[in-house]
């Protein structure tokens, strides 16, 4: 394996030979490997929908660090305007839980945090229905802004820029998880929590809610059927070595999911433990979890501010990362499906303008309303199509495309070709798992529901409306290229509809070998780049060539050989 490896890193030359050209001079390149790996790392589930929610969330850590010095004890806190005389704050660590948990629950059972209250009565000013989208939150407008610019700031100059942007926005989430992880550890009741994160729930194995839930995290944080992955492999060299990625991208997201879910939960073990309440009551999902939950219980801890200002800081880099990505990955398809010399030198206006159309698209859930129809987007837009769309894939390049000729193509740019278990997993596994966890989604399907507000049934016919909004451009444009593909019958049309585009294959015309060298024609021959093996010595054989002018008005050779 090592040596085959070995023969791929040679780049299509032959031994003693001086290595090929393996860069697109047109579409552009990575510095280097590690620009191109930290697009999945920057993973978390649902901060891509949150970055217009952030500075209310920031401002929150700031400005609530815990109550005031003095009503710790209190069971009613009114520590703002928009309280209500159901708010408990943080209880005073020097009473006894039993007093904890009757000062918590109350006779009412109504108990409602400082944090939440901040969280859905001033950044939210949550409105009582989704169509009550009442006045634009001007602060998470002005977020909202401020994120798309910086944003285009990164993406200016496509990967360039943004190859180099990630050298911080990878590692400092890192850095604060550590941290936090850290300090979280080290506090009463830390195992506890730690503890319930680690106890499976047997009887939610057949719950197909959990395994599509999991399925959408996968997908979301791996890039799985969004494009992104795509997108930025497609800026790798030729003989980049996709296999060693595949694994490390795997490995690393999925250890960094399990890594958070132990600082997560070692404070809110925490938490509980200084309540007198079982984890499961000061736990949550969904951005409860991360804008009420978690900065609760950070209020706890000395230097409040500090951990929270950490903490979200780091929640604006992941999203801003993931941005990053899916930014890219439109204006990558835009540029290349148009592909002429135009539209290349003005990349920087199209990311422009998709940036622009993404904040005017992002002022609704600015709203009073926005919560309601983040959640709607995220439940449907964001999980349903995802799994239709990536069992289309697995179907579509195995069974249509073909797997042989995927294999070879994989060996030609590795110079190996691709493991059996993948190759099992691709063919019979991927597919199987992901049609059963489709299957069961519909069987047990659940309208949805935000905390006690149910959700009316023209919003949830709009939500299956952008779920089918992305799937059903794919049975539109096979009927489309069914009717226009050459045959007299409907099977010829289709044999020849699946048959692969006569300029199909490596973008670079060095590349082209085996079954990708066909005889050149006008149009195929547009469609490639050809460089130069050696650019720089035909350049200088070029001008050793070029006719001189001579003092009797001649023109004659500089290479006297000629």
């Amino acid at each position: 394996m090592a040596d085959k490896c070995s023969e791929g890193l040679l780049n299509g030359a032959v031994p003693g030979e001086r290595g090929k050209q393996d860069k697109s001079v047109k579409r552009g390149n990575w510095s280097n490997q590690i620009e191109c790996l930290h697009v999945p790392l920057l993973h978390h589930a649902g901060v891509l929908w949150y970055p217009p929610l952030l500075h209310g969330a920031l401002l929150r850590a700031v400005r609530q660090p815990g109550l005031p010095r003095g009503l710790e004890g209190q069971p009613h806190v009114q520590s703002n305007a928009w309280n209500t005389p159901d708010c408990v704050g943080v209880l005073d660590g020097n009473l006894s839980s039993r007093a904890a948990l009757n000062l918590a629950l109350n006779a009412t059972q109504k108990r409602t945090s400082p944090s939440e209250e901040y969280w859905r009565k001033y950044v939210l000013d949550l409105s009582d229905d989704i169509g009550n989208l009442g006045e634009v939150r001007l602060p998470l407008l002005g977020c909202l802004g401020v994120s798309w610019v910086v944003v285009f700031l990164c993406l200016i100059k496509g990967v360039k820029s943004s190859g180099k942007v990630v050298y911080f926005t990878a590692t400092f989430p890192y850095v604060v998880l550590t941290i936090l992880f850290v300090r979280g550890i080290t506090l009463e009741g830390a195992l506890t929590g730690i503890m319930y994160y680690l106890t499976p729930q047997w009887d939610k194995i057949l719950d197909a809610k959990v395994w599509g839930d999991a399925a959408s995290q996968i997908f979301y944080s791996l890039g799985c059927a969004w494009g992104g992955l795509i997108t930025m492999a497609s800026y790798n060299k030729f003989h980049n070595n996709c296999y060693r990625d595949s694994i490390i991208i795997s490995i690393t997201n999925c250890a960094t999911s399990v890594y958070a879910g132990f600082v997560i939960f070692s404070i809110l073990g925490f938490m509980a433990n200084h309540l007198g309440v079982d984890v499961s009551k000061v736990a949550d999902h969904g951005p409860g979890l991360a804008f009420v939950a978690y900065p609760e219980a950070l209020t706890l801890l000395p230097i409040s501010p500090l951990w929270s200002i950490l903490f979200f800081f780091m929640l604006i880099l992941l999203g801003l990362g993931t941005q990053f990505c899916l930014l890219e990955t439109l204006v990558t398809a835009i540029v290349d499906e148009v592909g002429n010399e135009w539209i290349i030198r003005r990349k920087t206006f199209v990311t422009l303008g998709v940036a622009v159309a993404g904040f005017l698209l992002g002022v609704p859930l600015t709203t009073q309303a926005g919560i309601y129809w983040l959640l709607l987007m995220d439940n449907y837009a964001a999980s349903f199509s995802l799994v239709v769309i990536s069992c289309i894939m697995c179907v579509a390049i195995m069974y249509i495309y073909g797997h042989r000729n995927y294999f070879k193509d994989i060996e030609m740019m590795l110079g190996f070709p691709p493991p059996l278990f993948f190759q099992i997993c691709w063919r019979f596994i991927s597919p199987a798992i992901i049609f059963f966890i489709l299957v069961f989604t519909v069987i047990q399907y659940r309208p949805i529901s935000y905390n006690d507000y149910v959700y009316p049934t023209w919003a949830i016919s709009i939500g299956f409306l952008m779920a089918l909004s992305s799937v059903i451009c794919i049975p539109i444009y096979a009927i489309y290229k069914v009717c226009c593909s050459e045959g007299d019958t409907l099977l010829e049309r289709l044999k020849n509809a699946t048959k692969a585009s006569k300029d199909w294959g490596p973008a670079l015309a060095e590349h082209r070998s085996g079954r990708y060298a066909p005889a050149f024609s006008p149009s195929t021959e547009s469609h490639l780049e050809v460089q130069p093996l050696q650019p720089e010595k035909s350049r200088s054989e070029a001008e050793a060539a070029s006719p001189v002018q001579g003092s009797n008005g001649s023109a004659h050779s500089q290479d006297s050989r000629l």
